[in-house]
């Protein structure tokens, strides 16, 4: 039996990417710079739709259309978890135990991650919202692997944003527009909230949680990808 098999088992049951146009991508590129270094999340998000503005396409705008449809079937209970996420303030679990895991892990980001420090400050954040999630911290690197490869500021086709590509819908369906979702923690908050959202609806079946996640409910590829990145690096 392989792994996956064995996984789903356990568990109960258990997007090719076109790269934006140059023009797109060096002015998404200059706005989410500018975002680091900007003293509030709101003028950073007010930059982004900004340039956005300068740079929109046919297709983006095809994009954009599809996401208010998408809007209008937004589960409420998720976007209640959401909001609560969102409005609550930093916690992060940085005992003792969670310094051992970071130094683990440390090696295998190293790989991806060639700064030190950037490494460890992300390895905290991930660990941090994970646990506040109720989420297993190597669960959720996996699949930050799959999704991002680690790129804060990566962007699908299908217009998801960050780390754990979180679609920009939420932020208007929980009534939090300026909420940059390229900022990391932000885009770790929205991420474990929804995978912990899709795990308690799945009834702990991570397979399924993962292809709910995903787009694919229904399908286990995207799932089997993710659980393949966790037994390989991140277990």
């Amino acid at each position: 039996m392989n792994l996956f098999a064995t996984t789903c088992l356990k568990t109960k049951s258990p997007r090719p990417r076109k790269e934006l146009s140059r023009r797109v991508a060096a002015a998404l590129l200059a706005v989410l710079l500018t975002a680091l270094v900007t003293v509030t999340e709101a003028e950073a998000e007010a930059e982004a739709e900004a340039e956005a503005a300068k740079v929109a396409t046919p297709a983006q705008a095809s994009v954009q259309q599809a996401d208010q449809k998408t809007h209008q079937e937004a589960d409420r209970a998720l976007l209640s978890r959401l909001k609560q996420a969102a409005a609550s303030a930093d916690s992060f679990a940085d005992s003792y135990d969670a310094e051992v895991w970071l130094a683990a892990k440390d090696n295998t980001l190293s790989a991806i991650i060639k700064n030190p420090a950037q490494r460890l400050s992300l390895l905290k954040l991930i660990h941090a919202e994970a646990i506040r999630a109720g989420l297993q911290p190597e669960i959720v690197l996996a699949l930050i692997e799959v999704e991002s490869r680690f790129d804060n500021y990566a962007v699908s086709r299908a217009g998801a944003q960050g780390i754990m590509q979180v679609m920009p819908f939420w932020k208007k369906e929980i009534g939090r527009p300026q909420d940059n979702l390229i900022h990391t923690q932000t885009n770790l908050r929205y991420g474990c909230t929804i995978l912990k959202y899709y795990l308690d609806k799945e009834q702990g079946r991570l397979a399924d949680a993962l292809a709910r996640y995903n787009g694919s409910y229904g399908q286990y590829w995207y799932a089997e990808r993710v659980l393949d990145a966790w037994a390989n690096r991140w277990r």
